[in-house]
């Protein structure tokens, strides 16, 4: 049975902030970002917040109807603003730890495409929930949707650039955080 599909709006902002933080706790650059176990989820869903936010107002969040699946898309097909007090926002959901998210956010920003794209910040989807096909059905909606623009993301993990590889996307040189942890952007052409 195919899930249903639905546009996240402001009142689903919290729940899918928290639900990437789920999603993402055992990725090793969650580890990085955050070293104490302890704060990092809570650190994560703060920080994950402002750019769900974001997305509400500038791009598109794709969730699965029962909350178990999400897709975060923002447009970088015209000049796209910063979250809003960025900055500020950064310092108070990350704390000590902001200077690490700000050492990915340039690692990010290197490695973005100078072509219009459409940006995957986020695929998320409940531990519990993970290998039932709810992350392709997510791909393919807003693939399907594209309308002849290409797609960018960065992988986290070798699964997960895997899985997007199925999907059409095509590994380009990875980069690392301070640790050694790689993320793998990844190319889907108009085409694709």
């Amino acid at each position: 049975m195919r899930p249903v599909i639905r546009r996240a709006t402001a009142d689903d902002a919290a729940k899918v902030a928290e639900l990437i933080a789920t999603a993402f706790s055992g990725l090793r650059a969650m580890h990085y970002l955050v070293p104490v176990r302890r704060e990092r989820h809570q650190v994560m869903t703060a920080n994950f917040r402002i750019l769900v936010d974001h997305a509400v107002e500038h791009g598109e969040i794709h969730l699965v109807d029962d909350g178990s699946a999400v897709a975060v898309w923002f447009p970088h097909t015209a000049p796209l603003p910063e979250p809003p007090d960025y900055d500020r926002r950064l310092v108070e959901a990350t704390g000590h730890w902001a200077e690490r998210f700000r050492v990915l956010d340039a690692l990010f920003a290197a490695n973005h495409p100078a072509e219009p794209y459409h940006h995957l910040a986020f695929l998320a989807v409940h531990p519990s929930c993970q290998n039932q096909g709810l992350g392709s059905a997510l791909l393919r909606h807003q693939h399907a949707r594209l309308g002849g623009v290409p797609a960018y993301l960065e992988a986290s993990d070798p699964r997960n650039r895997d899985l997007y590889a199925r999907h059409g996307y095509r590994a380009r040189e990875p980069f690392a955080l301070p640790d050694g942890t790689l993320f793998w952007p990844m190319w889907r052409p108009a085409d694709g």
